[in-house]
């Protein structure tokens, strides 16, 4: 359970760090992210939901759902199905192989759903990334939303690039490193960041003319961070720390 005095720590940190994310926050309001607890069932809809559209992918599951019948989707339930029996669903043949190998590596232990959330970051994707179709985006997805973890930075999610150069005044969709030290100072709330990119995201569909921001603010800021930070240091993912790039 995400707790509200966390939350409230995470906005305030957000905030004081960053201008711009500051004013996103006014934008947008509370943070009202509510998690998955059905954590097979997320990584299911998971699977299905790659590369088509959203309406489909309902479909699909509500198909899915029909062929598991009363016992629901549950790892002990799928794996008495074959993947010619998954694909009748309208999964392809890869979908349904992906499903099939997270239902017996669930079952199996493998991948154990009811402990998972006593690893750090790092060993719940190394356990998620087991499964075939699942890989580390999606490991960061279920960190976020089934988990609750308030310090993931999915630098590869096409939505938080966008939310990153439109808000911070970027040209082009940010690389890596871009994205790493702008988000530098969301740490140690950079889920809590990533959301109010994705919010912002809907919020500019939903207007009707742009959402206007701090005129020169977001630029200012990104290109004075970026000469102090970039130049000297690079952010290491894995230890969640920046180091000097001749630290070895």
């Amino acid at each position: 359970m995400l707790k509200q005095t966390e939350i409230r720590k995470a906005r305030r940190h957000l905030r004081a760090a960053d201008p711009v994310m500051r004013a996103v926050i006014d934008a947008i309001g509370p943070f009202t992210l509510r998690l998955e607890r059905d954590r097979f069932g997320m990584l299911v809809r998971s699977i299905i939901s790659q590369q088509i559209s959203t309406s489909a992918a309902r479909s699909i599951r509500n198909r899915l759902q029909e062929l598991a019948g009363p016992e629901g989707l549950k790892a002990a339930n799928l794996t008495q199905f074959t993947v010619d029996q998954l694909r009748s669903v309208g999964l392809s043949p890869q979908k349904a192989s992906y499903v099939a190998d997270l239902a017996s590596k669930v079952e199996e232990g493998t991948v154990d759903l009811r402990q998972i959330g006593r690893l750090s970051d790092e060993r719940v994707i190394d356990q998620l990334t087991q499964v075939k179709g699942i890989g580390r985006w999606t490991a960061q997805m279920f960190l976020i939303s089934s988990l609750g973890r308030l310090d993931v930075f999915p630098h590869d999610d096409l939505g938080v690039r966008v939310a990153i150069r439109d808000r911070y005044g970027l040209a082009d969709l940010p690389d890596k490193p871009t994205a790493l030290a702008i988000a530098a100072p969301w740490r140690p709330y950079a889920s809590v960041a990533t959301w109010y990119c994705w919010r912002t995201l809907d919020l500019d569909r939903k207007n009707t003319e742009p959402t206007m921001w701090p005129k020169d603010l977001s630029f200012k800021m990104f290109q004075k961070f970026l000469t102090i930070q970039v130049s000297s240091m690079v952010f290491d993912m894995g230890k969640g720390i920046i180091v000097k790039e001749d630290a070895g």
